[in-house]
């Protein structure tokens, strides 16, 4: 998700990769925008996770979807996500309230 902007030699291999970022590399300012905003609680870069998640089960994803993204091996620890929500029925959406389905470009 976050490449590193030049390539560098794996060690084992002896080929030159692109990795990703060191994690301080998004700590640090992530850190410091928090910091420069105020926030009374604790952010970091597993905010951004648990974030992504609860985004993906508000706009209706399907729960094993968004287990397979976060990399979780059982549905239960993902369903933490759901209960966070905490949207009983109103979180149930007829088929007649979503949007029409747009056509896309054909399977290649």
């Amino acid at each position: 998700m976050f490449p590193a902007s030049k390539g560098s030699v794996d060690p084992r291999s002896g080929l030159i990769a692109r990795f990703h970022l060191h994690p301080t590399a998004i700590q640090r300012p992530l850190g410091a925008a928090v910091r420069d905003l105020g926030f009374s609680k604790r952010v970091g870069c597993h905010t951004l996770r648990h974030s992504f998640a609860t985004y993906l089960l508000q706009h209706g994803h399907d729960i094993r979807t968004v287990q397979e993204l976060l990399g979780h091996r059982s549905v239960k620890t993902t369903m933490i996500y759901a209960h966070v929500l905490d949207l009983g029925a109103r979180g149930v959406r007829s088929p007649l309230d979503w949007p029409p389905i747009q056509p896309g470009p054909p399977d290649v």
